[in-house]
């Protein structure tokens, strides 16, 4: 996917979230999902833009079948089932039914690698939170998250990131 055609696609899905935005500043993921594909529909996109939203679309809908098929603890108490999945990395998935013993131990060493990235990221959160609790408390006539971060912690649009996305 080119920049161009990913930037026009941000840009798509950021107009039609802006339109949807209440006036607390809220808005549903759905209603967000059916602007979207309805601004898609009704635009006149050049040929690699289109290309590049079927590109996600497929992206997205393995990556469902993907969630789908990902093996979980099932009524019996089994985590096995053959027809669901075993991600190895690096793109490459095998059916839970013929998996080998080395395939089990990637799929471990792996599992257990994402758990650690997602408790650091929960814990960057959690602390996250508890200091803007707090400063939310110390600040009680500040309403807004944006303005407690200007007043109680020095945000300022410098800080904001270059490209214009919020990561």
């Amino acid at each position: 996917m080119t920049s161009t055609a990913d930037s026009r696609l941000q840009r798509i899905v950021e107009q039609s979230a802006t339109a949807l935005t209440d006036a607390d500043g809220r808005f549903h993921k759905r209603s967000l999902t059916d602007a979207v594909r309805e601004q898609l529909a009704r635009e006149d996109l050049d040929a690699h833009i289109r290309m590049a939203a079927l590109d996600r679309l497929a992206q997205s809908l393995v990556t469902g079948f993907g969630e789908q098929r990902n093996p979980r603890r099932r009524r019996t108490g089994a985590l096995f089932h053959p027809r669901d999945l075993v991600k190895l990395g690096t793109g490459v998935w095998v059916w839970m039914d013929r998996s080998t013993d080395s395939d089990l131990l990637e799929w471990s060493r792996l599992s257990r690698r994402n758990r650690s990235r997602v408790d650091a990221a929960d814990s960057e959160v959690q602390d996250y939170v508890d200091q803007r609790i707090d400063a939310f408390r110390a600040h009680a006539d500040v309403v807004y998250l944006g303005d407690l971060e200007r007043l109680a912690f020095g945000w300022t649009s410098d800080q904001a990131d270059v490209s214009g996305s919020p990561n």
